[in-house]
């Protein structure tokens, strides 16, 4: 990785670099050698001055890739709008894609006052959480024989209870959460999620990042964000999400970013090297192309497991469903976001005269920007192609999908 600077670090003693008074900012860029490679930095912390969350991962994965083997690495950054889900998880299960979409174009029949959210697949695995700038992510890189779930949710914990919130733990999820007085009795508490983390592990290095919601602007919103409304119709392969009530903890991001630090520099010893990145970072050849990848389509959605979608009960995933529009009975299986096989029949299971749902085989479900039309061009026509293309362009998000295919 290269860092571009204010100075020369190669014209630097030592002892300059190792005083934390005479650290420099740094913005990722091509000019002069990053010190992050170097076997001496056994101790570093980055600061993000950017808020893109395809950057900030991205950055966050080359550190992990070329910092030394036996180094402890804290990064610190804050995202704007965005939902970021795991490596091995379905965006059509676990994301509201239609509010995405109002979110986008009529923000304020939503009561939407900020700007629009991203959605954004990290390389760990986990499940989807919000980003907004009331919430600061934290992400440690260590060796692997350091790796602990919580030995770093426990370190952001006392610097939350350094700034007064002794109500905080780390529950038996590796989340942290806050006990608060319940309001119907004096000596019941309510618990609440104020951070959840995500984790990725190779032969040489481990990964823990993880939220912490502060001042959230958007907090009542997240549950409907997270929510798909064919949550009751998938049957997925990969992880899912664990849903909780979460609250702010109410502090300023500034003075949350400074007790963390502070507590992993006593856990690890004064840091050997401070760096901050900015957008800037994009000039680095390897960043860039982690961007691309995580931006790309067949990352967002393709990278999705096997999954099925079904209207009714199945032997493989027998849960009752909820009463629908039309009188047919539908199921399709994909892998990787396309779908190997499609049935549609008469509820009663007669099949329908002259359809042919051979048309949907190999098709990309993000690519289906209008479920009648494709419905139509299978065969099956009238009032009833109308009404279930409607109602799965509800269930896949399609008008999010359209919007999405424009951005290509």
């Amino acid at each position: 990785m290269y860092l571009h600077t204010h100075v020369n670090f190669s014209e630097l003693s030592s002892a300059d670099i190792e005083s934390r008074d005479k650290i420099q900012r740094l913005s990722l860029g091509r000019r002069t050698k990053a010190s992050a490679s170097h076997p001496s930095h056994k101790t570093q912390i980055y600061l993000s001055r950017s808020t893109d969350p395809f950057l900030n991962l991205s950055v966050e994965h080359r550190l992990l890739q070329i910092t030394p083997p036996d180094s402890t690495v804290l990064t610190l950054y804050v995202n704007s709008p965005s939902i970021i889900f795991g490596r091995n998880q379905n965006p059509w299960l676990q994301v509201n894609l239609n509010r995405l979409a109002q979110i986008a174009q009529q923000p304020s029949s939503v009561g939407w006052t900020d700007s629009s959210v991203q959605l954004v697949r990290r390389r760990s695995g986990g499940g989807a959480v919000f980003h907004d700038a009331g919430n600061v992510n934290f992400s440690v890189i260590c060796p692997p024989e350091r790796f602990d779930r919580d030995k770093h949710a426990e370190m952001v914990v006392r610097a939350l209870k350094a700034l007064g919130r002794p109500n905080t733990r780390v529950n038996t999820r590796h989340d942290i959460v806050m006990d608060v007085a319940s309001p119907k009795t004096a000596t019941d508490t309510e618990t609440y999620k104020i951070s959840g983390s995500a984790y990725k592990l190779t032969r040489l290095r481990s990964l823990h990042h993880g939220t912490c919601l502060l001042r959230s602007p958007n907090l009542t919103s997240i549950s409907g964000l997270l929510r798909s409304p064919a949550l009751g119709y998938i049957d997925a392969r990969g992880v899912d999400s664990v849903r909780s009530p979460v609250r702010n903890i109410d502090l300023d991001n500034q003075e949350f970013q400074d007790a963390v630090t502070r507590e992993f520099e006593s856990m690890y010893g004064d840091a050997d090297f401070r760096g901050e990145f900015d957008d800037t970072a994009l000039e680095v050849d390897e960043v860039q192309k982690g961007y691309r990848e995580l931006k790309s389509k067949s990352w967002i959605w393709g990278q999705t497991p096997k999954f099925t979608f079904s209207t009714h009960p199945t032997e493989e995933d027998p849960r009752p469903r909820p009463e629908l529009p039309y009188d047919l009975n539908m199921h399709l299986s994909a892998r990787h976001g396309v779908i190997e096989d499609m049935s549609i029949k008469h509820s009663d299971g007669a099949t329908i005269n002259g359809l042919d749902t051979s048309v949907f085989q190999g098709a990309s479900v993000w690519e289906i920007t209008n479920w009648t039309e494709s419905l139509n061009r299978a065969g099956l026509g009238g009032s009833v192609s109308k009404e279930a293309g409607e109602w799965l362009n509800g269930m896949f998000g399609a008008e999010y999908a359209s919007m999405s295919l424009r951005e290509m």
